[in-house]
């Protein structure tokens, strides 16, 4: 078959990376990462926009679409270094969320059982639901943490009478035991809900949540040291949730469901470049960004730079591992490390 192409808009890569397709291992068989676009927003209870995420991500981004992006923090390039390729779209039809979902589980569980790393671009977040358990089917069932940015715990148990919606992903891949209460850590919640029967149901669980109130009073370093930590106990890798709502809607308008009071787009940023450095990632999705209610493209942009963060610390990570460069000093002067100057 061709590869999947876009649903939405033209057929364009992330950033002009090489394109593939799935049916063809020999397109991607020498990428260490797959880009998969999730255009699916049959799950949203309030804006829906989602669909048209992967799209505007994808472009989001005033440099050349030339599939290089150099990291001034990290010395490395994680589209090239990581040798990153995009197989286009799911075909995921939103009045079908069962068959949309099966869909993206299969595509994504290719990907993870290949070895590589799949990013996918959402798309509400209902699809954390068959992210995370096309990976942990590759991984080990159960065997792998997830690391979720967000707003919402998105715990309920239905929404509307329907069991798949952006609000219900988490409980369902707690109860279908692709991951673990107790290595589900929640970063940045806020606001007005859940309520306390999920609260009470998400302690039974033994989740741990990092409400924007204790955020602030310790601070996010703080409290991403101590996740990290949960996160590497008696598992096998770490999935990265990121809900572009975890961010002030001041600094990412163009979501569905928008909470006053979260973190900066910095903040955002240096967390995964972090966690994307110090764990072993098996996956990473962001979600959420909705295009037709943003305001100059700045969501868009910051979901496609959290991208490359994710990208820009794997690739750190491992060039290190290699032996190609030294651990990395973020106080360390730029110029510093070039040219000339280079140790």
């Amino acid at each position: 078959m061709t590869r999947y192409g876009a649903m939405y808009g033209p057929d364009l890569t992330f950033l002009g990376v090489p394109a593939c397709d799935l049916d063809e291992p020999d397109t991607w068989g020498d990428a260490q990462v797959v880009v998969l676009g999730a255009p699916f927003d049959g799950g949203t209870t309030y804006r829906a926009g989602a669909r048209f995420g992967p799209s505007a991500m994808r472009q989001a981004c005033y440099l050349g679409h030339d599939g290089a992006r150099p990291s001034l923090a990290l010395d490395v390039d994680g589209l090239l270094d990581l040798r990153v390729k995009d197989a286009g779209d799911v075909m995921m039809f939103s009045g079908d969320a069962e068959r949309s979902h099966a869909a993206l589980e299969r595509a994504v569980h290719t990907v993870a059982a290949a070895g590589r790393i799949p990013v996918v671009l959402g798309g509400d977040h209902s699809i954390a639901l068959p992210d995370v358990t096309g990976v942990a089917r590759a991984v080990g069932w159960g065997r792998v943490s997830v690391l979720h940015f967000d707003a919402h715990a998105d715990t309920g148990d239905s929404s509307y009478g329907s069991l798949i919606a952006h609000g219900q992903p988490m409980r369902r891949l707690i109860e279908s035991g692709a991951a673990r209460g107790d290595r589900f850590l929640q970063i940045g919640l806020r606001g007005y809900w859940p309520g306390p029967e999920t609260l009470d149901w998400m302690a039974e669980q033994g989740m741990r949540s990092y409400e924007m109130t204790e955020i602030v009073e310790r601070g996010l370093a703080d409290c991403l040291t101590e996740a990290s930590r949960t996160a590497l106990d008696d598992c096998d890798g770490v999935y990265l949730s990121i809900d572009i709502d975890v961010v002030d809607p001041g600094m990412a308008p163009g979501t569905g469901t928008p909470e006053p009071g979260g973190l900066t787009s910095r903040e955002l940023l240096d967390a995964v470049r972090r966690l994307s450095y110090e764990l072993p990632v098996v996956g990473v999705e962001v979600v959420e960004v909705a295009p037709d209610h943003d305001h100059a493209g700045v969501t868009a942009m910051l979901g496609g730079r959290v991208v490359l963060e994710a990208l820009s610390g794997i690739a750190r990570q491992r060039a290190e591992r290699d032996g190609r460069l030294g651990p990395w000093d973020p106080a360390r002067p730029l110029l510093s490390r070039y040219g000339k100057h280079r140790a």
